[in-house]
């Protein structure tokens, strides 16, 4: 039996030599290696032959995650928190530290045997039950990827709008509008959806290089936005303190652990499934480095340059603009801004590809390999991010509240019991075959093919994070549900398996 560890190209991976699948669920498609079942197997899902990735394309995986509107928002927000701009970066790197330390422990099991989250996911919950993680997960990115492309079409519609205001009457909804979006709005929204789809279906091959690319664009546009801002305002009027500091003394610690724990929280949907990524990295070693340059020091600079940019918009514009589309779109040149715009388009798509996107492929191509492609998974999520129409979503910050908050509650359950499970419970020795049969005699063939102990932990660690999410009174313990359901989801796990 093959076990994770098993390098690109090592024979100890199984044989791709057609036949028969003997499991006895099907009559056997020769593209299916013969120990496999074809409920379980499709060449997507099937571990890697070639892991290719640098630490170069692990870092700018991660710039892609970070540089975008919503992430300098975040940033900017770190430093508006009432604490002064050094207890903020104390906190900024604590917290992107904890992150960094959480994606190397989650990236192992992926990249050691180049299979992708749902796949690990076997392991645990079992070789149908795995399905429960990979919904949950891309239940989740669905709902983000329609809010990501609706933001992202929102930053070009507002461009457009700027050099031919003679479109205003079909922005507005009210006169030109279906289903609670005007005509430039879903001519908006198509647009990115489409482009999307195009960098999506041309492969993972086509998505590194696209975030190879917009990762370090983004930053030099960045530098460029920040040195432009800098020099309009003078370096004198420029701080790193975006709101009043409020908090002394003995104050500013809680403040800075819900920082930590908020920058923690923001990375949390692509630190589960990381291993979507890791499982293409060349080595360990190479997924740590990229890790390192992608999360604290990369974090740290845009961090940086996003205060730098917001805090200028107060002397060069009369007022605090958190918002960098509208930052640029007060630029006086038609060239700047159109590039500006189009980078941080580029920059959400990135995003949005990356997290959103690659995840609920995989996720929903687990739910049935046969039937479901990695490309066909992808759409699946890309066409039912239009039926939830995400403007809607995103406009009703309740539904935001009580739709994406509860789900999100299950994301550190998940990845406790996933972590407890491979380094505690199976030791890091996980039979790399067995993921991918139906039969008894298989490792991960618990009853019915889950594992109800691994279900058992998830639900009861999940329900208390909603708790602490939906209780106006436990309104403190809200920023922290990712760490209270992560911590019980483990301990419920291990409690359960315990010899």
């Amino acid at each position: 039996m093959a076990q994770f560890g098993a390098a690109p190209g090592n024979p100890a991976l199984p044989a791709f030599d057609g036949g028969d699948s003997n499991d006895g669920d099907g009559p056997g498609d020769p593209s299916v290696p013969k120990t496999y079942s074809e409920r379980l197997y499709n060449e997507d899902l099937a571990p890697l032959r070639e892991q290719n990735w640098s630490a170069y394309n692990i870092f700018a995986f991660w710039m892609s995650d970070v540089h975008s509107v919503g992430g300098y928002v975040f940033a900017g927000s770190l430093f508006a928190l009432g604490l002064t701009s050094w207890q903020v970066l104390i906190a900024l790197l604590v917290g992107i530290g904890i992150v960094n330390v959480l994606c190397n422990l989650i990236s192992k099991p992926s990249q050691q045997s180049g299979v992708p989250y749902p796949v690990a996911c076997r392991a645990t919950f079992g070789v149908l039950g795995a399905n429960v993680p990979a919904v949950i997960r891309g239940l989740i990115a669905v709902a983000w990827y329609g809010i990501q492309t609706y933001l992202a079409s929102s930053a070009l519609v507002i461009v457009l709008l700027k050099f031919i205001p003679q479109l205003m009457p079909y922005a507005d909804v009210h006169l030109h509008g279906f289903m609670g979006l005007s005509t430039v709005g879903w001519a908006g929204f198509m647009l990115l959806w489409v482009l999307q789809a195009f960098v999506f279906w041309h492969g993972m091959e086509t998505i590194k290089k696209f975030i190879d690319f917009a990762g370090p664009a983004v930053y030099v546009v960045m530098f460029i936005l920040a040195g432009y801002m800098v020099y309009r305002a003078g370096w004198r009027n420029i701080g790193l303190n975006l709101g009043e500091v409020k908090y002394h003394g003995a104050q500013v610690v809680p403040v800075m652990i819900t920082a930590i724990a908020l920058v923690v929280s923001y990375f949390s949907g692509p630190m589960l499934n990381f291993g979507d990524f890791s499982r293409y990295g060349k080595s360990a070693a190479s997924v740590r480095r990229g890790n390192f340059w992608g999360l604290p020091v990369n974090f740290l600079a845009f961090s940086l340059v996003t205060v730098i940019t917001t805090s200028a918009t107060l002397p060069v514009f009369g007022q605090l603009i958190t918002d960098p589309v509208e930052t640029v779109g007060r630029i006086d040149y038609p060239v700047a801004v159109i590039l500006g715009a189009l980078t941080f388009t580029i920059a959400t798509i990135g995003i949005n590809i990356v997290a959103n996107f690659v995840s609920p492929a995989f996720d929903f191509s687990n739910v049935a390999p046969r039937l479901i492609s990695w490309r066909a998974g992808g759409m699946l999520a890309a066409v039912a991010s239009i039926f939830i129409t995400p403007w809607n979503l995103f406009n009703n910050p309740a539904v935001i509240h009580y739709t994406l908050d509860v789900l999100g509650s299950f994301i550190g359950p998940l990845y406790g019991i996933l972590i407890v499970d491979y380094y505690l419970v199976k030791r890091q020795k996980v039979v790399l075959d067995d993921l991918y049969t139906v039969s008894e005699h298989g490792a991960y063939w618990y009853r019915n093919g889950v594992n109800y102990k691994a279900v058992g932990a998830l639900l009861p660690a999940a329900v208390i994070a909603v708790v602490c999410v939906m209780t106006p009174s436990l309104n403190a313990l809200a920023n922290f549900s990712w760490f209270i359901g992560a911590l019980l989801g483990g301990a419920f796990y291990r409690a359960l398996t315990f010899k």
